[in-house]
């Protein structure tokens, strides 16, 4: 049994990390500050022995009693939508000093425990792309100033750190580019764009699309990517890794599959396109596929059809 200590862990993603390491019989202690995690996530774990929450923000420091084998930072805003309040357009300064201090911080009490680190990055290190799709070996192109900037220059500093401290102290560490995750357990609020149309379409309202819905994302199912970052953590790669899925829909894409499986009757509304805003993402999965024999296996579809009872359930429909 190893005992895991994840940063954010009440999150979407944490969330289900959780259960994951639980389940093959190691130890967790989630840190978060609940600032855009929820209790629900973790409620079926809290009686679990195994099983630990700490109520505690990052960028004051870190406090977890005993021996620590793995710490991954997951701590994070995540929503670019401008209208979430969950969003790291909502909460920029809160952004910054997660991405710094507490990836500083994260990242000492993984030195102090000689545990293993995994900082989640993201493909919002590429900002607007101008190689597709996006190769690790890409510096991106991002606008250090631009409202976008507090969470991709989060990110990037995050790994900057991260590989500092393995440079000057031998740090065991691991660097994540998660691109966009989806699945149960993703808050109808929390302003990401596969919960914003599923929950439109279930609400009956029109379908927000920004711009003109060309724009490119690629959609992992939840269950991949934990698989995929098991592996990333328990294999001797530092990374950066992209996990994620290289298949491409458009947003108008993405859109008339909701209205598909959720049997809407809704139109699609167009809004002008958000600063900054990609207009590819795509990850090269190369190093995934080679070095960790990790593929993503799950389609959109399904993927969906996995996810639409959620948000039923959640938003009473």
């Amino acid at each position: 049994m190893a005992h895991v200590v994840i940063t954010g862990g009440a999150g979407f993603l944490g969330s289900h990390l959780s259960d994951a390491f639980v389940a093959r019989g190691d130890r967790v202690t989630v840190v978060d500050n609940l600032l855009s995690g929820s209790l629900d996530n973790i409620a079926h774990l809290r009686d679990n022995p195994a099983f630990s929450f700490v109520e505690q923000d990052v960028i004051d420091g870190i406090d977890v009693d005993g021996a620590i084998d793995a710490v991954l930072h997951f701590a994070s805003p995540a929503s670019p939508n401008p209208g979430s309040a969950k969003g790291y357009l909502a909460h920029p300064l809160a952004t910054l000093q997660v991405g710094s201090y507490g990836t500083h911080n994260a990242l000492e009490l993984a030195q102090r425990h000689h545990a293993r680190f995994l900082v989640a990055s993201t493909s919002e290190v590429y900002g607007d792309p101008l190689i597709h799709p996006q190769p690790e070996t890409y510096w991106g192109n991002v606008n250090p100033i631009g409202p976008r900037s507090v969470y991709d220059e989060a990110k990037r500093y995050a790994e900057a750190v991260t590989m500092a401290f393995h440079r000057t102290y031998g740090t065991d560490v691991r660097i994540l580019r998660i691109f966009n995750t989806y699945g149960p357990r993703m808050a109808p609020d929390d302003g990401r764009v596969v919960s914003n149309f599923i929950t439109q379409a279930l609400r009956g309202d029109p379908i927000t699309i920004y711009g003109d819905g060309s724009q490119t994302r690629s959609f992992c199912y939840v269950a991949d990517e934990v698989r995929g970052i098991l592996a990333l953590l328990d294999g001797d790669l530092v990374g950066p890794v992209n996990i994620g899925n290289d298949r491409e829909f458009t947003m108008l894409e993405l859109a008339k599959l909701v209205i598909e499986l959720t049997g809407a009757d809704v139109e699609i509304c167009h809004e002008a396109l958000p600063e900054d805003d990609p207009t590819q993402r795509c990850p090269d999965l190369t190093i995934a596929r080679r070095e960790l024999g990790w593929s993503p296996e799950i389609h959109l579809q399904e993927g969906l059809e996995l996810t639409i009872p959620h948000f039923r359930a959640v938003l009473g429909l």
